[in-house]
């Protein structure tokens, strides 16, 4: 059957038979304009009508040759909706059939509403935390070897870190929101200390979230009680602590031992305490941005709190009246980071005798806040306990902060700034690292995640020039962008996932993998968990578990990366679909997935360091020194620096031309 093209309104057609090339249909345009078969004013439709069928070949062309089929002997061209329709869902079912799948390695039972999942970091032990309490798993044999029980005490949140070779911390919050401090030495859990003790209930705390320090050393939690809220720094006595559970273990191995410990725990210590800025007493406002004050961290402070009040006002006027009482209310939220130490900043160069994992200093930012603030880790002063402490260091920045992460090394700081901005800062040099503006993206940014393991130069006299890292921007539309950046280098962004037409392509866990280089995991609303190369832009392969169960909570999914064992634990529940009768329990799974038996994630496998530093950074005497060694290295990168700023005016004299050509072609049409 031939194709009959026609043009509007003339009834003309043109056959096309026995066309062995697409040249004919060009020549059949120009035949049919010569011959007056199609009017000149129609040939834009007949042309749009040929370039329909040239498409429709060659869909049907590779159609046909993913789907088997051998290339046609006759030189006529048949084209029929139906069959072409019918071979491209052919082809589409043998593309997903081909389509890589990591098997499931294995499958165990959970115990009832398992809500939250942790590893520890040597790989051994895997926590869960459900409706009855704790429970520690062998990582290796899922075998449960400890728990601690209590009715009507669910658990939400858990976190695990070793604190020696044969004991571990772990800090939890429950439903109420309760935090605790636990440790598991020698198959046992003891309950150390309960963070949030409520001693007035008119006042009760409830505690939001609370983090560990890797290693214990510290911990952290954001406390609000009655409208307002707070952080409380901890400072663990791990060593006081390691003496006691020696000496639980020993009273337990007692022949006449009756059960009850009678063990009083060392009591945790409040190191820092911190609220959201305030205007220092005795400072004046001049006008909006301009504070009366010689101190520049005190004016850098005044200033945000002044636009953060500022931006409140305009909020509860735009907003309606009964709205406006909760705007009021609503309290500021907080964001922190344990920091390492890179011996630059005042207090850094005394942990050069401690272990790698020790944090020396906490940043944090208020949610409405501009600035990044860091605070010195160290214990309260006795004689002004409530005195609350001023931030050693102040990173100002030009927007509002929405999002942000810490390297694993924790030299880079990456903040997501409104107006589609991310800044990096470098903590070694005391300066951004970079500030990208990404036009490209279509809303505001709500996650940041840093891409680990990236090759780095191995001379350290290029440790500043040639520092470069690479950011994944989740928006909140669902988009993720890949930035890459560095001092002195042109910064490159890549869309790595367009905004999902259907809501259940919306990302809600983007990871990466520090064990797989350039691969990141990925968890969808919809239930779907693959993983993704962020340079390649392609699904490397999806994780399915079995057709009787799904993933659990895909929007707050329950999984823990186990690094050592390189290996994903994730819940899944069963499918209501295969259950005997709506009145059955729903089972729920802990599904395995080994990643180091896989032969598709051979490539892309590589071991990650065992210390957190994971790039090498230098050590300063002074702040002189510091000074001298960047500006050597600003002198080294001369020739990038000036590479880029080339490419930046090209890139400003191509957008100043197209904007002109708009302008005048906007005024030619008006005059006409």
């Amino acid at each position: 059957m031939s194709a009959d093209l026609r043009g509007p309104g003339n009834g003309a057609s043109c056959c096309h038979d026995n066309c062995e090339t697409l040249a004919p249909f060009k020549a059949a345009s120009v035949a049919a304009v010569s011959c007056g078969f199609i009017k000149s004013d129609t040939l834009v439709t007949v042309l749009v009508s040929h370039f329909t069928v040239i498409v429709t070949f060659l869909i049907y062309f590779v159609a046909s040759n993913s789907a088997g089929y051998r290339k046609p002997t006759t030189s006529t061209f048949s084209y029929t909706t139906s069959a072409t329709d019918s071979e491209l869902e052919a082809a589409c079912k043998a593309e997903k059939s081909r389509m890589e799948t990591l098997e499931l390695f294995g499958a165990t039972q959970l115990p009832e509403s398992t809500n939250c999942l942790a590893c520890s970091e040597d790989g051994r032990y895997l926590s869960l935390g459900h409706s009855r309490g704790l429970s520690v798993w062998c990582a290796s044999s899922l075998i449960c070897v400890a728990e601690w029980l209590e009715d009507r005490l669910e658990i939400t949140s858990i976190q695990m870190t070793r604190m020696a070779e044969t004991a571990y911390l772990l800090g939890t919050i429950d439903d109420m929101g309760t935090a605790r401090v636990f440790a598991y030495h020698c198959d046992n859990i003891h309950p150390l200390s309960v963070v949030n003790i409520m001693e007035d209930i008119n006042k009760r705390s409830i505690c939001l979230t609370f983090e560990l320090s890797q290693g214990g050393h510290y911990g952290v939690a954001s406390i609000s009680c009655n409208g307002a809220v707070w952080l409380e720094v901890y400072h663990f006595p791990t060593e006081t602590w390691l003496k006691e559970l020696e000496m639980a273990a020993s009273q337990m191995q007692e022949p006449n031992f009756s059960g009850d410990l009678g063990m009083k725990w060392s009591p945790l210590s409040v190191a820092t305490k911190l609220k959201p800025p305030k205007i220092p007493a005795g400072t004046t406002l001049e006008g909006p941005h301009e504070a009366q004050t010689t101190d520049l961290l005190t004016h850098y402070l005044v200033v945000d709190v002044d636009t953060w009040s500022r931006q409140r006002e305009e909020r509860s006027f735009n907003t309606g009246a009964e709205k406006t009482k909760e705007t009021n209310k609503s309290p500021r939220r907080c964001t922190l980071h344990f920091l390492l130490s890179c011996e630059q900043f005042p207090g850094d160069t005394k942990a050069k005798s401690q272990p790698a994992e020790l944090p020396v200093a906490v940043c944090v930012w208020w949610s409405g806040s501009h600035n990044l603030l860091q605070y010195l880790l160290q214990e309260a002063p006795r004689n002004k306990p409530d005195v609350e402490p001023m931030p050693d260091v102040l990173w100002p920045n030009a927007q509002e902060i929405l999002c942000s992460a810490v390297s694993r090394c924790t030299r880079y700081i990456g903040l997501g700034l409104s107006n589609a901005l991310l800044c990096v800062w470098d903590r070694q040099s005391g300066s951004p690292l970079s500030v990208v503006l990404m036009s490209a993206t279509d809303s505001a940014f709500i996650r940041l995640q840093f891409v680990d393991y990236w090759p780095v130069s191995t001379d350290d006299s290029q440790t500043f020039a040639s520092a470069e890292v690479r950011l994944l921007v989740v928006c909140k539309s669902g988009a993720i962008h890949t930035v890459t950046t560095g001092r002195g280098t042109q910064f490159s962004t890549t869309l790595l996932s367009e905004r999902p037409k259907d809501s259940g392509d919306f990302p809600t866990i983007t990871a990466s993998v520090p064990f797989l280089q350039s691969l990141v995991l990925k968890v969808q609303r919809n239930g779907k968990v693959f993983l993704q190369d962020v340079i390649n832009k392609t699904t490397v392969c999806f994780l399915i578990p079995p057709k009787t169960h799904l993933i659990a909570t895909p929007c707050n999914p329950v999984y823990a990366l186990n690094i050592k064992q390189q290996t994903l634990f994730i819940r899944g529940d069963q499918d209501p679909s295969y259950r005997a009768s709506s009145e059955e329990d729903i089972q729920s799974q802990l599904f395995i997935f080994h990643f180091g038996v896989s032969d598709i994630l051979r490539q892309y496998s590589v071991s990650p360091p065992e210390s957190p530093q994971q790039q090498k950074t230098l050590s300063f005497a002074s702040l002189e020194d510091t000074c001298n060694l960047y500006l050597q290295q600003r002198a080294l990168s001369v020739d990038e620096r000036n590479k880029a700023i080339t490419q930046t005016w090209k890139h400003l004299q191509e957008t100043a031309v197209m904007e002109q050509q708009g302008h005048s072609k906007a005024a030619a049409e008006l005059l006409q």
